[in-house]
């Protein structure tokens, strides 16, 4: 059996080629979350991902729930928006997830301060109860009827 060099020679460059493609593209995302004081428990999206400041990896760009809670201190519940950089757009996701030969890392870091927890004031609370009870009367007072047998 005769072999050809020409055979020999392309396995090499084959291996490298896909070594080269194997290591090419990646981005990795990570947020990190801080309270203050720290060591608040942190849930995002509904999901408790540890004590502030915790850091997690996310796949995703868009508005994400954040929800924060410490004994001693109000309870956090808000929103935030992760702005997907231009390189994770049409047509440059492609380039960036998989033939840019190194690494890219995208890093964000959102901070919240917590309120001292104040207990409500009874009395107030009853007032703006029975404020609310009563535009609610009057509300539905002023509403047309809809009853057909009338």
């Amino acid at each position: 059996m005769v072999h050809n060099k020409a055979d020999f020679s392309l396995t090499p460059v084959l291996i490298a080629c896909l070594a080269l493609f194997a290591l090419t593209g990646c981005v990795e995302r990570k947020l990190t979350i801080n309270t203050q004081p720290q060591g608040a428990i942190v849930w995002l999206n509904d999901e408790e991902i540890g004590f502030s400041p915790v850091t997690v990896e996310f796949s995703w760009y868009g508005d994400y729930k954040v929800r924060a809670e410490k004994d001693g201190y109000d309870i956090l519940s808000t929103h935030r928006k992760l702005k997907a950089p231009y390189y994770d757009g049409f047509p440059f996701d492609f380039f960036a997830e998989t033939l840019w030969p190194g690494q890219i890392r995208d890093y964000y870091e959102w901070s919240f301060e917590l309120a001292p927890y104040t207990p409500a004031n009874r009395p107030n609370l009853i007032m703006a109860a029975q404020k609310m009870k009563n535009e609610a009367k009057e509300e539905f007072a002023a509403e047309p009827s809809t009853d057909l047998n009338e």
